[in-house]
């Protein structure tokens, strides 16, 4: 074998042997459609293959009428509340919301004022990392990417941790409550490093705050002078209770509840979820929509034309513009067709946010795709379902209007999402339940042993 330059280089040896695997790998599509096989654990309607119950959040896309299910607009409920209810409640009253929330997803009961403000004191005062870990962990052999670094991290404070591997429920909540206030720490610290050590950025590190939510908490530890006004502290806050659980099925929640199954330690837990959610299938959307939105900016001259706008988006489709893979981002759900409520409640704080930075052209180029996708889409695919757009069309834009790096998008997700994850470690562990392990087909065939000599 030939001597390879570098640890990262794919040889031709490499590359003659991935092309035998995927020569073994490749399944004759239609065997799916013989043996009733759902890719993706879902059917042509995107409805999922029921593999679980869960009493924590529902998503509903289709409603009863005249004993037949039909689309309706989207709802997402957290423990029996709609979420759009729990937002215009704390909003209403000027209150960050992502606290209560919390305390809502892991116990099932909305806090009382003094049940909120211990639960606040005790998120707060687990904010602290253990001693010398940002020098001797988070410092060291950054990573460009920074859902690797929180993975990393995460699996690193399993060594800290005396009770590491105790799957008692209040170790394991202790453990979880920990990891939710210590996630924008890991996250945010390691961004840093990277922008120091590889961009030659100045680095800040500043300490968590010793009071205030965690949406604030973020802004004052990202940003050199800690600064923010409220409306961005109030809809970052909004963003993260969005994102902070979606039914058992996504993938990264059911990841949860599969590796918790095994009965294994919550940081490992943890750092599969991330693997998960790092995909850009699943967390990682909203960058791809940003770019997206970039390459259109260049593209379409004027922004409020739509029939430019439509022809750039037909473009998209037939793989001529931004990336060729033939997709819209942003538009589109596994699950509902109407309307995705997250963005229906994004866009409404989006605008105000839009207003302030003087950035109101580019909302309502947002505002203009989001109507002219979903025909354009049904006008040049088969269509089993509606499309709407979805949480990450809106929210890569509130995080760039925020002045967040890219790099930490993906991130913020995990952030929010490490509650649910919380709440469904929790929730498979009180039912005690067998490990999950689903069934696969083979549709290999028996062969008989040939010897090596006798091999061609």
């Amino acid at each position: 074998m030939e001597e390879h330059n570098s640890y990262s280089d794919v040889t031709p040896e490499i590359v003659r042997l991935a092309e035998l695997s995927k020569e073994a790998g490749v399944i004759d599509t239609e065997l799916y459609t013989k043996y009733d096989v759902k890719r993706g654990l879902r059917d042509l309607n995107g409805k999922g293959v029921l593999a679980g119950l869960t009493n924590i959040s529902d998503v509903r896309a289709t409603k009863m009428v005249d004993g037949k299910s039909v689309p309706c607009d989207g709802h997402l409920f957290y423990r029996g509340y709609e979420v759009n209810d729990l937002v215009e409640g704390f909003h209403k009253d000027h209150r960050f919301g992502f606290e209560e929330v919390t305390y809502l997803l892991l116990f099932n009961k909305l806090p009382t004022r003094e049940e909120l403000a211990e639960f606040e004191k005790l998120l707060i005062y687990y904010r602290s990392l253990p001693t010398s870990f940002v020098r001797d962990i988070i410092m060291k052999a950054p990573s460009k990417d920074m859902m690797n670094t929180l993975a990393r991290s995460i699996l690193t404070l399993y060594s800290y941790d005396d009770r590491a591997d105790d799957v008692s429920l209040p170790n394991v909540l202790r453990q979880c409550l920990q990891l939710i206030s210590l996630c924008p720490m890991l996250s945010i610290y390691g961004y840093q490093a990277y922008s120091h050590y590889h961009d030659g950025n100045s680095l800040f590190i500043h300490q968590p705050m010793t009071e205030g939510s965690m949406a604030e908490n973020i802004l004052h530890i990202l940003r050199p002078d800690s600064s923010y006004t409220p409306l961005e502290a109030r809809i970052l806050d909004i963003c993260m209770i969005l994102h902070m659980e979606h039914g058992g099925g996504n993938n990264s929640s059911f990841t949860t509840h599969v590796v918790t199954s095994s009965l294994t330690d919550t940081y490992s837990v943890m750092a599969a979820a991330i693997g998960s959610l790092k995909g850009p299938r699943h967390g990682g959307a909203n960058i791809k929509v940003m770019q997206m939105f970039e390459d259109m900016k260049k593209e379409v001259k004027d922004w409020a034309d739509e029939e430019e706008v439509s022809r750039y988006l037909e473009r998209l489709l037939s793989k001529d513009a931004f990336d060729h893979a033939g997709l819209i981002y942003g538009v589109g759900h596994a699950v509902y067709s109407k309307s995705d409520p997250r963005a229906v409640i994004l866009k409404t704080f989006v605008e105000k946010l839009s207003e302030e930075k003087g950035l109101h052209k580019e909302f309502e180029l947002y505002n203009l795709v989001e109507k002219l996708a979903p025909s354009v889409i049904s006008g040049e695919r088969q269509m089993y379902k509606g499309v709407s757009v979805n949480v990450d069309f809106y929210s890569g834009f509130v995080y760039n209007m925020l002045g967040l790096p890219t790099e930490l998008y993906t991130p913020i997700f995990a952030i929010a999402r490490m509650v649910g994850w919380s709440a469904h470690r929790m929730e498979e562990l009180a039912n005690n339940g067998k490990i999950i392990r689903p069934a696969y087909k083979t549709i290999c065939t028996d062969k008989d042993y040939i010897s090596l000599r006798d091999r061609k």
